[in-house]
């Protein structure tokens, strides 16, 4: 490129200053410095990339993308041996629900490997009445049997009434499938010993003598409660949405999921709320969107699929199928292993044909579905159902049909899986936090070594994605690789759960990128660093492909950039 000397005259004397002549093309932006790890074809690395308009506009080698595309308007980032990747992809979080359990109830979720006691979490709501404004729920998310000491000990309308017999308790499962509340809570909502389940696998559970014992299983009861809360107000949900979604973001996130949106407030109270703060200034993330199925009425369209814009648009349908597995609520094929000799296997939340009609007409709209499937029962029942609707499809992949967790599985449903194109989504955390427990007490070795089979995805050339299902896990894309790579669970002594199903560190990157992106029908934009794609970037303070696996969870994120934009958070 050729370059001219401007002779500037200023009074301290006489200044040489070398300036570019003229780009061929001019960029708004452009890194160098590092390496940039493009999660292309072929997981390239190159020197440099460009950036104008908010779109990628060159990668590779430093000098050719500084000749072709430097001038004197052009930012250039020196990445000082940082790592630039494209920004990472969440395709499951529950982000309204996240807000609301984090910032809003009592925070009680505990992954350090110093389990709770029923004694522990009590002080901690005692703690929280103090401060509780008058006429207010305690309302508490985090709480997990499997993760408490001893094994098992759970919340019950007893114990919570220990705590206050006065103020309605509600406290949330980590699994988010499972509540635990007091007696005043029960009667605040009108629900006594006699009072019906409310369907769609909805249960008040009750003891041998038919009385209500505090726990409450599945959405549609869970809800029943919550719906008496006092609502928060517009602005306070607003507020706890922006930092949720800044928390997200300072994880390397660049585009997150909304996947059950309207299950917490409703689907016009979301709807209205999305709308408004997903486009507010400030924002760092893009949301992609998934209604929540049990509430779309028969011809339902108010929404299409694909409506929306790049900062909130709508991609889905999310149904849920069964519980939680380590909740021992999932619907498996064979009977628990906890307690032992019990003959559960958990439920089905809907009979084949219920679901497959609420399903179907949806499906026909060209909706994509998610469907969420812990245990191997349920698995069966989706792909028997996603079978009869890609009958006759001449290209069944091009639906990109979803099943959530795809926990407890088998090797054949995994070849169904593959060959009709349906894309699982593995909450990888169930390997780290829950693996001891269920490979040792809840499932047994030989089926939790098959959780989340992302190796046997890999070997039969199907795509897989990672994600946290947060508030269910904590959202960080790179703890995601670490846990895919490495598979260790925490607790002491640590163990590899199924090392069959380890994959490697570049299979794990793209299941928080491209694999990602194109479960949300995304990867056209987003997901790799690819000349023609938006420039959703993510800063890190050291390569993921150098680092050992078991430290790649500690790389910092530095920065995240939207559309060529660095983002606040």
């Amino acid at each position: 490129m050729k370059r001219f000397i401007q002779i500037a005259i200023i009074s301290a004397g006489l200044v040489v200053m070398p300036h570019i002549a003229s780009a061929v093309q001019v960029a708004d932006t452009i890194f160098y410095g590092g390496p940039i790890v493009t999660v292309n074809a072929k997981n390239e690395e190159v020197q440099a990339l460009a950036v104008q308009n908010g779109k990628i506009v060159a990668v590779g080698k430093k000098d050719a993308v500084l000749k072709e595309w430097q001038a004197s308007t052009t930012k250039v980032v020196d990445l000082k041996g940082q790592t630039l990747m494209p920004g990472f992809v969440e395709p499951h979080i529950h982000i309204l629900m996240t807000a609301i359990t984090e910032e809003m109830w009592l925070n009680l979720t505990n992954f350090s490997d110093q389990y709770d006691t029923l004694d522990t979490l009590s002080q901690k709501l005692k703690a929280a009445l103090k401060t509780l404004p008058k006429g207010q729920w305690l309302a508490g998310f985090g709480v997990d049997p499997s993760r408490t000491k001893p094994f098992m000990a759970e919340l019950t309308a007893d114990v919570l009434d220990k705590v206050s017999t006065d103020v309605p308790i509600l406290v949330m499962n980590q699994s988010g499938h499972i509540a635990y509340v007091n007696h005043k809570a029960f009667e605040l909502a009108g629900i006594n010993d006699k009072t019906p389940n409310p369907g769609n696998g909805g249960i008040y559970m009750k003891d041998a003598q038919g009385r209500l014992t505090g726990v409450v299983v599945e959405p549609s009861a869970i809800l029943s409660l919550v719906k008496k809360m006092p609502p928060p107000s517009d602005a306070d949900l607003a507020k706890a949405m922006q930092k949720t979604a800044k928390y997200i973001a300072s994880k390397g996130v660049t585009t997150s999921a909304e996947i059950t949106l309207g299950l917490m407030l409703g689907l016009d109270n979301e709807l209205k709320l999305f709308n408004a703060v997903t486009h507010s200034d400030g924002f760092p993330i893009r949301v992609r969107a998934y209604l929540y199925g049990p509430l779309l009425s028969k011809g339902f369209n108010t929404i299409k699929p694909n409506d929306g814009d790049d900062r909130l648009r709508f991609v889905g349908i999310k149904f849920v199928s069964d519980g939680s597995t380590q909740g021992i609520t999932a619907a498996l094929n064979q009977p628990y292993d906890y307690p032992k000799g019990t003959q559960f296997r958990g439920n089905l939340d809907y009979q084949d044909e219920e679901i497959f009609n609420q399903m179907k007409p949806l499906y026909d709209q060209g909706w994509q579905l998610a469907i969420h499937a812990n245990g191997d029962r349920t698995v069966e029942q989706t792909l028997n159902n996603y079978a009869k609707l890609l009958a006759g499809n001449p290209d069944p992949k091009a639906r990109r049909l979803r099943i959530e967790h795809f926990t407890i599985n088998t090797p054949e449903q995994v070849k169904r899986a593959a060959q009709m194109g349906v894309i699982p989504g593995f909450t990888i955390g169930h390997v780290d936090y829950w693996g001891e427990a269920f490979h040792n007490h809840i499932v047994g070795p030989e089926r939790a070594n098959r959780i989340d089979p992302s190796a046997s995805f890999k070997k039969e050339g199907a795509r897989f994605a990672y994600h946290s299902d947060s508030p269910v896990s904590n959202v960080g894309p790179l703890n995601y690789i670490t846990e895919g790579a490495g598979r260790l669970w925490q607790k002491a002594p640590r163990k590899v759960l199924g090392p069959d199903e380890r994959v490697t560190v570049d299979d794990a990157i793209r299941a928080v990128t491209i694999n990602a992106a194109y479960e949300m029908f995304s990867d056209d934009k987003l997901g790799s660093l690819e000349v023609g794609k938006q420039a959703d970037l993510v800063v890190l303070s050291a390569n993921p492909r150098k680092t050992p696996v078991e430290q790649i969870r500690n790389i910092k994120v530095k920065e995240t950039w939207i559309d060529g934009k660095q983002q606040a958070w």
